[in-house]
């Protein structure tokens, strides 16, 4: 009789038995490390990476984008803010709702949701692309609380992060034969300044538009020849209405150009449908 091959069946039941074993005995581990924190902050309540909800609300955004402008936190669902627990159940829908509330934060956000001991548990990474921000506007926590951003508090964080605005970002395929000479022209006149032989390039590079060789959005905003080749959302829809109730569209007026001919139309489009004798001050045509 042959004994090898029963013995190698054995020996593969028994590593597969150890096999299971360890992976049980990790997921053990790892539900008591969770155990164990998720105790600690029901012990010790609300702080600065810590918040508590006794229901799921479309206000969670703000947040979760308060964590991620700060250091990062835990947001539990179905705990009152005493720490008793009243419970969230964790359908596939609210986590639908979750997700899609996160990922429509300005930057997006990628937060990990689970649920444990009938507590909804979001997990929110401190951001990396600061500050972030949701339909109500910039958050971060402040003294175990949520509190809203003022301007300067935003301008200080974006400078900090040194996140590139829009303004400045590179748009790429783009190359100065796309620059129209006939509208910087304009603008130089208008703004009384003298260019001569200046090559377009140059001329890019001193107003800050370009940057090694490359021309940024400002500069594609203000002189491309088809802006929304490469900005298609840049364009100004003008309406104007009968009466105070904004149902009856009377006129209207799509403006797909630079911000000067969109401005220049904007004033225009004022002045032709303002029934009151009216003087605009402040700005000037180009």
């Amino acid at each position: 009789m042959n004994f090898e091959e029963p013995h190698g069946k054995l020996r593969g039941l028994r590593s597969l038995i150890l096999f299971t074993h360890r992976i049980g005995s990790f997921r053990m581990m790892k539900n008591t490390k969770d155990a164990k924190r998720f105790r600690l902050y029901l012990r010790e309540g609300e702080g600065l990476t810590v918040e508590f909800k006794e229901k799921f609300n479309s206000h969670i955004d703000e947040d979760l984008v308060a964590f991620a402008n700060t250091k990062g936190g835990t947001l539990l669902l179905g705990v009152r803010d005493n720490g008793s627990v009243c419970g969230e159940r964790l359908t596939n829908d609210l986590k639908s709702k979750i997700n899609s509330i996160a990922r429509n934060c300005k930057p997006s956000l990628s937060v990990e949701i689970t649920q444990f001991d009938g507590v909804v548990v979001i997990e929110v990474p401190e951001g990396s692309e600061k500050p972030y921000s949701c339909g109500s506007g910039y958050y971060r926590r402040l003294n175990g609380n949520t509190q809203k951003m003022n301007h300067e508090e935003i301008r200080v964080m974006f400078r900090d992060s040194d996140v590139m605005s829009f303004e400045e970002k590179p748009v790429k395929r783009c190359t100065f034969a796309e620059i129209s000479r006939t509208k910087i022209l304009q603008f130089t006149q208008e703004a009384g300044i003298k260019i001569g032989k200046t090559s377009t390039q140059d001329f890019l590079q001193s107003l800050n538009a370009s940057d090694d060789g490359k021309i940024k959005n400002v500069g594609i905003l203000f002189f491309a020849k088809d802006v929304r080749k490469y900005l298609p959302q840049a364009q100004m829809t003008l309406l104007a209405f009968k009466g105070i109730e904004k149902f009856h569209i009377y006129d209207r007026r799509d403006i797909q150009d630079d911000l000067l001919t969109q401005l220049n139309e904007a004033i225009s489009f004022l002045e032709r449908h303002l029934n009151i004798r009216s003087e605009i001050r402040g700005v000037n045509r180009f």
